[in-house]
This record gives C-alpha cells, sequence and structure tokens, in this order.
C-alpha cells in the first residue's frame, strides 16, 4: 500500500494539525497556573481526556465551545481551584487561540496539490473557522461535531463523512484518514472500513496526553512522527 494509492486524505484537526495540547494548557494557565504546583502536565493533560470524554458522551448534541467550558467548571470543581463562569467561558471559546504545529500549513499546500483535503473534528464551526486561518488552506469538506450531532469516536461522525464523500464520487477506497488520537480516530476508522494514518505526534513521550487509552488491537496502515514526516514519504513514493 501506497500514499498514492489515495485520492482524498480526511484529517482530524486537534492533536493532529492544531497542537492542542500546548493550547489546552496555555488556556489553562491563568486560572490554574496561579495554584502552588500540585499536578504536573500529564496530570492536567489526563484529567482533560478523561473529563472531556464523559461530556462528549453524556452531551453529545452540546457544541465544543460551551462543551469545553463545563469541563473548565468540572476540572476547577474537582481540584478545589476557585473560577468564575467568565473563566469557564473563557476557556471554551481558546480553541482560536490554540497554535498550529509547525509543519502542517506546509504540509497541507503540498498536499493540497495531490489529494482532496478534508476535516473530521469534535468541534464546532466557529471555533473551527479560526483554526483553519492558522492551517492556510482551504479544505474541500469540513465535518464538524455541531454540524453531526455527535462527537467522535462515535461511529455516526464517519458513516456521514464517508457517505458525503460517496456522494461527491469517492468510494471508501479513496479515502485515507490522517490523525494522532487512536481513541478517537483510528479505531472508529478500523470499524468503519477506513484504512489510516497515525501521526504519532507523541512519540517517544509517555502515556496517551489529552487522548484516552485507545482499545486493544486498534491498527494503522502508514505511521509517521509528524506531517512533515508524512510529505517526505509522499514525495520518496513520487521519485519511485
Amino acid at each position: 500500500m501506497r500514499l498514492t494509492d489515495f485520492k482524498v486524505f480526511t484529517f482530524d484537526c486537534y492533536g493532529t494539525l492544531i497542537n492542542w495540547e500546548t493550547g489546552i494548557l496555555n488556556a489553562l494557565r491563568p486560572v490554574f497556573g496561579s495554584e502552588p504546583v500540585r499536578h504536573s502536565r500529564d496530570e492536567f493533560l489526563a484529567a482533560f481526556a478523561r473529563l472531556e470524554t464523559a461530556q462528549e458522551a453524556e452531551t453529545p448534541e452540546m457544541i465544543y465551545s460551551e462543551l469545553l467550558a463545563v469541563v473548565h467548571r468540572r476540572l476547577a470543581e474537582e481540584w478545589g481551584i476557585a473560577a468564575t463562569a467568565a473563566d469557564h467561558r473563557a476557556f471554551g471559546s481558546s480553541v482560536g487561540n490554540w497554535p498550529a504545529f509547525p509543519d502542517s500549513a506546509a504540509a497541507l499546500a503540498y498536499l493540497k496539490q495531490f489529494y482532496k483535503l478534508v476535516i473530521l473534528s469534535n468541534v464546532d464551526r466557529a471555533s473551527f473557522a479560526q483554526s483553519q486561518k492558522r492551517l492556510g488552506v482551504a479544505f474541500d469538506m469540513v465535518y464538524t461535531a455541531e454540524d453531526i450531532g455527535s462527537y467522535k469516536p462515535d461511529l455516526r461522525n464517519f458513516r456521514t463523512m464517508i457517505d458525503g464523500l460517496r456522494r461527491s464520487g469517492h468510494p471508501v477506497g479513496d479515502i485515507l484518514h490522517t490523525a494522532q488520537s487512536l481513541f478517537h480516530d483510528q479505531a472508529p476508522a478500523n470499524a468503519v472500513g477506513l484504512r489510516s494514518a497515525w501521526i504519532d505526534r507523541r512519540s517517544g513521550a509517555a502515556g496517551s496526553g489529552a487522548t484516552p487509552q485507545p482499545p486493544e488491537g486498534v491498527r494503522w496502515d502508514f505511521r509517521f512522527a509528524s506531517m512533515a514526516e508524512l510529505v517526505e514519504a509522499h514525495r520518496a513514493e513520487l521519485r519511485g
């Protein structure tokens, strides 16, 4: 199997193209950073992963900016940190400030020459619109949790995207789903028959960061440490 076998690259955004762990920690700092250092970076991220995943399952219809505000409130309550409603809202609206990985924009610009590019993301439209400015490319289709009414790893999100691409002339065999989170993306991609590339942004790091542990047996077809590494693999294929 080769990257050049595909016609459509579908992407998770946050964790894959946008550095959401840095973004999350930066957005937590105004409230949590003033407290004595009682929790490590990994503890922050693991708590976020647990609370966010639970909230997405509990309120799948809630748009992401509002859901993040609830997660912020629950984290503050759990850790006994004083925070106001304004603090919660500020965290909820922080997605547009989360930085892109340094290689994302250039990699997307390169891939745009060869593939249709599609987003499948657990955010709302307004938040993604801010992130898209950082990525610098016009995506051919964008599917958000707000559009679909559920959050990955719900298979509904993947089936909605697959159906949309099929209607545009692209069967599932044309699609390579490209993502960092084995929990949110590769595992459900396995379930719906999508080929996938794992962008292992946490390569060499302990734990799973801001995502829950994936189920056992999750599979992927390609593995790269970065988007830049994926691009180099594609160039190598073209060189033969």
